[in-house]
């Protein structure tokens, strides 16, 4: 597991560090992502769904607060258009990671895990465990991403990625646009709620994966 870690330390870091000079710059900070969907709602509600699009399409390369930016594309949007515009953008972040790494992940592993047997351990525990992490990656920010170029670098078949990631991402978006859409200024709640309860479940999925994890290793 050591070597998988290293590519995802390393991988993340690359994405965190686009989030600290986002919040060091401030841009794209959730203020701003606010004022530009109220300005492109005066518009038309298509600007809308284009922005929350190129924003979740854009997590692939910049750390964007994905939760945020789903809940109010319900808000401003409503649960089915909401839902839409999110899911399209997640979509293409995903199946854009996929095929880049698909493409370019061998040097990439080769780069960061010099010998051979720990490239092929990285790939093998990705290839072990690698459902599980896609299904719960959006306990972290971040993570989703990385985990969608890890598919992409162990050659995980397409297919069972575009499955994977469809039962980790379509039920996140549909609860958050949903609570995004029954939400307001004067009452936030149910947004609120929602993301903790949320990000709760996920968290706890990944402590009872690592248990069983670790168990195995333990028997083995």
């Amino acid at each position: 597991m050591k070597h998988l870690l290293k590519v995802i330390v390393l991988i993340g870091s690359l994405f965190a560090l686009t989030f600290l000079l986002l919040k060091t710059t401030g841009v794209l900070s959730v203020e701003q992502i606010k004022m530009w969907l109220l300005q492109a709602k005066e518009l038309s509600p298509i600007y809308v769904g284009v922005i929350v699009m190129l924003l979740l399409f854009s997590d692939l390369f910049l750390a964007i607060p994905t939760m945020t930016v789903i809940t109010l594309s319900g808000y401003f949007l409503g649960f089915q258009y909401g839902a839409i515009a999110s899911i399209t953008g997640l979509f293409l972040a995903g199946i854009s990671g996929y095929w880049l790494s698909h493409l370019l992940g061998e040097r990439v592993l080769e780069f960061i895990l010099r010998k051979e047997k720990a490239k092929q351990e990285a790939k093998e525990t990705f290839r072990m465990h690698g459902v599980a992490m896609i299904l719960l990656s959006r306990a972290i920010p971040i993570l989703p991403e990385v985990t969608a170029c890890l598919a992409g670098m162990t050659q995980m078949k397409f297919l069972k990625f575009l499955l994977v990631w469809s039962l980790s991402t379509i039920p996140y978006v549909l609860i958050l646009t949903y609570a995004g859409s029954v939400s307001s200024i004067e009452n936030p709640k149910p947004a609120i709620y929602t993301a903790i309860v949320i990000s709760a479940t996920l968290w706890t999925g990944w402590f009872l994966f690592n248990k069983k994890r670790k168990k195995n290793n333990l028997t083995r």
